[in-house]
């Protein structure tokens, strides 16, 4: 096997994910330098080190809850000082020391809240202090002031100097739509060409989508969470919701592929005589999320109802195209594709501006239910 492609395809995805985060990176650099200098020269603190730390950790690479964060670095700062100045004058410094002092400040930040991040900080405070702080020191607040700049400063520069939530959004979504196509048009193929490996391969590549719809879903609440509180970004909430309103159809449609590619791998391993109209309706299948993903991106009101149509359009005949198939062979293989084809439809349907009334009565139009019949 050539690893060629494989190292090209890696550094690709190194360099996109570089290029999605690079106003994260310079965000958290400028706020680390920034709480610094203020800490060292403006409070005059000889180690001003928890200042850079707690707009690190405050920031990071993800925006969201980025407040609570704040909150959470400041409490868990606290809670680890104050018990490490403590058991520091009482058992000294060293490695038993360490593992007692840490242990006590995770336990007393537990009891305050089960919160990851206040739980690690108040350890890494404790441990910082232990392995810094020389055993006859006296108590200082220092360290609890940087953690409030850095905390603030990295809270000032998220809102003042804000990612832009749409880029944000899309770039989250664009590889589960980029994927979604790929693996419908994978199906599509492998029904058409009635090879079993090629399905199963797909089938496992559908079940990885659910890793990025979780990904997206928690861009989405970063992206709503910056637009709300910048006050420059605040017009973004109106495209935002439109990918709010299609995230749980996004998903349902991921559900749907990977439900499809299942049923696509049977009807291939019973030898079922599929007809051509079920792989040419998930090709449809695939157009209407490209289309999709050009409505949800649109910039322009006329392009997001030209691409809005088409994806409805595709939509529709895939459902059509899939009942079709009915027409021909009506045994459990075909129906359990005909029928994700036509609940994906509905779900795309519904994604591009129709809701759930009107979705159904349009796939009623161009499939009627043959279970209506006598």
């Amino acid at each position: 096997m050539d690893p060629l492609p494989e190292v090209s395809r890696h550094l690709a995805s190194g360099t996109e994910r570089l290029m999605a985060n690079v106003w994260p990176i310079l965000q958290t650099a400028v706020a680390a330098s920034l709480a610094y200098f203020l800490a060292a020269v403006v409070l005059g603190n000889e180690q001003p080190f928890f200042a850079p730390v707690a707009a690190v950790v405050t920031l990071g690479l993800a925006p969201g809850e980025r407040g609570k964060r704040a909150v959470e670095v400041a409490l868990g700062v606290v809670v680890g000082l104050a018990i490490a100045d403590v058991l520091v004058r009482i058992i000294g410094v060293g490695a038993a020391q360490i593992g007692i002092v840490v242990g006590l400040a995770m336990a007393a930040a537990v009891l305050l809240g089960e919160r990851k991040l206040l739980v690690n900080q108040a350890a890494i405070s404790a441990i910082l202090v232990v392995a810094l702080q020389p055993p006859d020191a006296a108590f200082s607040p220092d360290r609890f002031f940087n953690a409030l700049v850095g905390g603030g400063v990295a809270l000032l520069v998220s809102h003042l100097f804000p990612v832009n939530p749409e880029r944000l959004v899309e770039r989250a979504a664009e590889p589960i739509f980029r994927s979604l196509v790929a693996v419908l048009e994978e199906i599509a193929e492998a029904l058409e060409e009635r090879d079993l490996e090629q399905a199963e391969a797909v089938l496992g590549r559908a079940r990885e989508l659910d890793d990025r719809v979780r990904s997206f879903d928690e861009v989405l609440s970063a992206g709503y969470e910056t637009a709300r509180l910048s006050p420059t970004r605040r017009r973004s909430l109106k495209h935002l919701e439109l990918y709010a309103g299609a995230s749980i159809r996004i998903e349902l449609a991921v559900i749907n592929t990977r439900v499809l590619a299942r049923g696509a791998a049977n009807a291939i391993r019973r030898r079922a005589a599929v007809p051509p109209s079920v792989p040419e309706a998930v090709l449809d299948l695939s157009r209407a999320v490209r289309a999709l993903a050009g409505y949800l991106e649109a910039s322009e009101e006329a392009e997001e109802a030209r691409e809005a149509e088409e994806a409805r359009r595709f939509a529709l005949l895939a459902a059509r195209g899939a009942t079709e198939a009915l027409a021909e062979r009506h045994d459990l293989a075909i129906s359990v594709l005909v029928g994700q084809v036509c609940s994906m439809a509905v779900d795309l349907l519904r994604s591009a501006g129709m809701n759930q009334a009107e979705a159904l009565a349009a796939l009623e139009e161009v499939a009627p239910r043959e279970s209506d019949d006598p």
